[in-house]
């Protein structure tokens, strides 16, 4: 099975080229499975529902959140309505939406995706290693219900995001960090078979601090007084993204690379994808 996830979507240029470019991205990778950080795509903070079904429509199977989740207030009601919109599952008893679901992919596999919040740097929240260890549990790797399983992992310490991969290693298909939009260069395959990147970067314009227009965030550095609101940056977007493929009788990584088109950054493909372009379709 072939797994896409697209890193945080920031403001007005990140969903811009998102929702251009993954129509055609399903297509050339022949992908089976979309997963794609929202939590920043309006404004730079939170998801409206308009971009919720923009980014479905466009090839997205589902949307994930974070410490943003709920920055846009109606999402506390519309989150209801979209069972593909995940925010993170340690939020507190009571929040509205779930944090995390089982899905079905473009080849009938059944893809078990959570997303959770970290704790170090970040905020007081639930422990997000016994939650998600919780949900694994319940529905576990090919033993259970899952095909694959996928954790986004939205969190400021790499520690905090290596511990929980090593903590899961050969329980779940990947462990992807978010929410640094910094795309980091330590993907691989752990020895249990667990995909894992350290933070698969945004998709934003990388002219920019974390996607933010400059003269505010530099601005609070050196005068620790907000001045505007921040601005999500205008000019073109680069795409990041991971790319897992599976084994389809364990459920675990074979292969993993890094996805970056467009903007600033230097481009990369998976090339194990790219080379194969000409092939069968009928890949696993």
């Amino acid at each position: 099975m072939r797994l896409l996830f697209l890193g945080d979507v920031v403001g007005r240029s990140g969903r811009k080229a998102v929702l251009e470019a993954l129509p055609g991205l399903r297509r050339r990778y022949r992908l089976d499975f979309v997963i794609v950080n929202g939590e920043n795509a309006a404004g730079g903070f939170g998801i409206t529902e308009q971009i919720v079904e923009d980014l479905i429509g466009a090839g997205a199977d589902v949307i994930t959140l974070g410490n943003h989740a709920f920055d846009q207030k109606e999402a506390l009601v519309f989150i209801e309505r979209h069972p593909r919109l995940l925010r993170p599952i340690n939020f507190p008893p009571g929040t509205p939406g779930k944090g995390a679901g089982l899905f079905k992919a473009a080849n009938g596999a059944e893809v078990l995706v959570i997303n959770a919040l970290g704790r170090v740097f970040m905020t007081e929240i639930d422990c997000p290693f016994r939650a998600i260890d919780h949900e694994v549990n319940a529905c576990g790797l090919k033993r259970g219900s899952a095909d694959a399983i996928v954790i986004d992992f939205h969190a400021e310490a790499t520690s905090e995001k290596q511990a929980l991969a090593y903590f899961l290693d050969g329980r779940v298909t990947g462990v992807v960090g978010t929410h640094t939009h910094a795309p980091t260069a330590d993907y691989r395959i752990l020895p249990g078979g667990t995909a894992y990147v350290s933070d698969v970067g945004m998709c934003g314009d990388y002219n920019s601090v974390l996607g933010m227009d400059t003269a505010e965030p530099i601005n609070r550095f050196l005068t620790r007084i907000p001045r505007e609101r921040f601005e999500p940056a205008l000019g073109p977007a680069t795409i990041s993204g991971f790319a897992i493929e599976t084994d389809d009788a364990s459920g675990l990584a074979v292969r993993v690379g890094a996805l970056r088109l467009g903007g600033v950054l230097s481009p990369i493909e998976p090339t194990f994808w790219v080379e194969e372009e000409g092939s069968s379709p009928g890949h696993k």
